[in-house]
């Protein structure tokens, strides 16, 4: 696949770098519906390197900070950190991530090596709260008025383009709601 410093990161290589798109559209919940919100954003993400857990397992592993700030007014409504990693003895792929509202996810798939039509690698993973293994942590506040009980992301990323759709259902104002955002970033 793909080799820097000596590790191998396969599809996760092509990540690397400084990303920035501003056509994204989030859909959130409202107590009265939902709201569209246009954003820009920038996605760093940075070599961590090789992992080893265990002693048995390696892993190679990208540091990611994302900072989404709305079209209208260049507020920042959305700040996320946490980790891709790829496991080569397995073709997992797993995404970590962590908001600042107390919600954590692990989120994981198996990469089947998916192009789309453009020669691009496909990236799926998926989390649900009552997994055993691909899991969601948020604080007891989180899990009484906005839970979130699942997630899944597929990107897309080459050719110097990296795409995303993120939905996450979320139990609030009495329903699930499917918050959606997307995304289509270049490198810079």
């Amino acid at each position: 696949m793909s080799e820097i410093d000596g590790v191998e990161f396969g599809p996760l290589a092509l990540m690397v770098g400084v990303w920035k798109g501003a056509e994204g559209v989030d859909v959130a919940p409202e107590p009265d519906g939902s709201e569209t919100n246009p954003f820009f954003e920038t996605i760093t993400n940075s070599i961590v390197g090789s992992v080893t857990n265990a002693g048995e397992q390696d892993l190679a592993a990208i540091h990611y900070h994302k900072i989404v700030q709305r079209k209208s007014n260049g507020e920042i409504f959305h700040n996320e950190t946490g980790y891709w990693m790829w496991d080569q003895a397995t073709n997992i792929i797993m995404h970590s991530l962590s908001i600042p509202r107390a919600v954590c996810v692990l989120a994981g798939g198996t990469y089947k090596g998916e192009t789309d039509g453009a020669g691009r690698a496909v990236i799926k993973v998926s989390a649900k709260i009552d997994d055993e293994r691909w899991k969601i942590i948020q604080s007891p506040f989180m899990a009484d008025k906005a839970s979130t009980v699942a997630f899944s992301e597929e990107l897309t990323v080459g050719n110097g383009t990296m795409g995303y759709c993120d939905t996450t259902m979320v139990d609030i104002y009495g329903e699930v709601f499917e918050h959606t955002d997307r995304n289509t970033l270049i490198i810079s």
